[in-house]
């Protein structure tokens, strides 16, 4: 080959790189294969569908989540988004995925209801080529293009904190309600809080399963105080459970016993209204990242840009005190 060819060839090649490029969002931030990279178009001209699998409408935060993501892109004229709810169902999510899939979406947005019977779904929409923004809840392995939520073991482990540094400074039974058993933040805001209750002396006497909902929550809570009405605090891994938990304690003649929760959603009534009102004694921030989530299809369909693997929101613990000043703060005011 000539010189002359040679430099031929090595402009095509860089052209055709080039070309490749667009519409990329796992190049650099996660190794994937160039068939893996994200939307097979990109650009500011064109019109998008999204497809948004909802794990269960029926919890408040996920409605908040879906409306969330439904403001955001009502300000974008280039997307269109489909809403699907899985009603806690796995098998029912995973045919919502591939119909998804089937309609040929330019993105999907995922907040899965377990982990590992979503993790499939989700790769078959990743080896595809479609860009996958996954919310709140994780699936196994990283056949994704990014993860957006708050960092569950660090609201666990600050929530065990707060039990052990203002609830129970001197040790005591407690009771945990947790989520449902196979989906991550259950795990992870268990293992936190164990991590923030550690050598304070605070011993979890009784933990069950709420699945995040509030009357199964009340149900646990019943059974949990019937069984150890001697514990002096419950921890809820959500505000649902802790209200259900809330009734169970005044229905058992423990109006005043402490219960915290997770979430903090900054609605009428969401929990920071619920601490506000004394019926929890604190709760934590939890986004929902509906409006990060369409940022982030902004950036990836729109502006043809790269996403980190990783995108963590923030927390912070509300209390009687600041209760406030925090709902108005994330209504705008």
């Amino acid at each position: 080959m000539t010189g002359r060819a040679r430099r031929t060839a090595a402009v095509l090649a860089v052209g055709a790189l080039a070309v490749a490029g667009c519409g990329t969002t796992h190049d650099n931030a996660s190794g994937g294969p160039a068939a893996r990279q994200g939307s097979a178009k990109c650009g500011p001209n064109a019109k998008y569908t999204i497809g948004m699998s909802q794990a269960n409408v029926a919890e408040p935060y996920r409605q908040r989540m879906d409306d969330d993501i439904r403001a955001a892109a009502a300000s974008v004229p280039q997307f269109t988004v489909n809403f699907a709810d899985a009603a806690q169902d796995n098998a029912k999510q995973v045919e919502q995925v591939d119909t998804f899939l089937t309609q040929q979406i330019d993105l999907l947005i995922i907040s899965p209801n377990e982990a590992t019977p979503l993790t499939a779904p989700v790769k078959r929409a990743y080896d595809k080529g479609i860009p996958v923004l996954v919310l709140d809840r994780k699936v196994d392995g990283d056949a994704y293009t990014e993860f957006i939520g708050a960092d569950n073991v660090d609201i666990g482990r600050q929530a065990g904190q707060y039990f052990a540094n203002v609830l129970l400074p001197h040790g005591g039974k407690i009771a945990e309600i947790r989520g449902l058993a196979g989906s991550t933040p259950a795990k992870e805001r268990g293992d936190g809080f164990a991590q923030g209750i550690q050598g304070h002396g605070i011993d979890i006497v009784a933990t069950q399963d709420g699945d995040w909902l509030r009357d199964k929550g009340q149900q646990k809570a019943d059974a949990i105080l019937k069984a150890h009405p001697d514990i002096q605090a419950i921890y809820s891994q959500n505000d649902p459970m802790g209200e259900g938990a809330r009734i169970a304690a005044q229905n058992a003649g423990r109006p005043d016993l402490p219960i915290t929760g997770i979430d903090g959603l900054p609605i009428e009534s969401g929990g920071i209204k619920a601490v506000e009102a004394g019926r929890l004694s604190a709760t934590f921030v939890y986004p929902t990242g509906g409006k990060e989530a369409i940022e982030a299809a902004k950036q990836i369909l729109l502006d043809c840009k790269q996403m980190p693997k990783i995108q963590t929101l923030p927390t912070r613990l509300v209390t009687k005190e600041n209760a406030a000043q925090v709902y108005a703060t994330l209504n705008g005011r």
